[in-house]
């Protein structure tokens, strides 16, 4: 199994349970190692008080790209510290595109960083996210490999 195929399949594994990812309609637009691309349209119930999208929504989609992301090399990883910073907001109607990458890898920490831009390219915000991995994977790879070679 090469690396992409890895990281492809890990993202189908984790969609698959994701419900919060699905319910917000969320769009896996790329993965690769350590790098995710995904995107979403606002929705009217995801506009706060000054009829802007919610803070959280944009955090949201911004750690759902950086799950995708950590968990690429098929090993669970979880967040351990996340920090953004809002730079523009997002508008009724509009696509958000949040993409992760990698920027270290250290043993069983990872530290990725997350941009959010709008539909015209502008920037909406941008993450900071530190992984932790813990023990298990997505599937098992071990037996593809047996299964592959039979």
């Amino acid at each position: 199994m090469t690396p992409q195929q890895r990281a492809e399949r890990a993202a189908e594994a984790m969609y698959a349970k994701d419900t919060a990812a699905q319910e917000m309609k969320m769009q896996i637009e790329a993965v690769s190692p350590g790098r995710a691309v995904l995107s979403m349209e606002v929705q009217p119930a995801h506009l706060n008080g000054h009829s802007i999208c919610h803070g959280g929504i944009i955090f949201t989609l911004a750690d759902t790209a950086f799950a995708y992301a950590c968990n690429s090399y098929n090993t669970l990883t979880v967040a351990q510290e996340n920090q953004i910073t809002f730079l523009a907001p997002g508008q009724l109607g509009e696509r958000l595109t949040a993409t992760a990458e990698e920027q270290a890898l250290a043993g069983r920490s990872g530290v990725y960083d997350v941009t959010v831009t709008g539909g015209d390219g502008r920037k909406v915000a941008l993450m900071r996210g530190l992984s932790r991995t813990v023990k298990g994977q997505h599937f098992p790879e071990h037996e593809l490999t047996q299964d592959q070679g039979a």
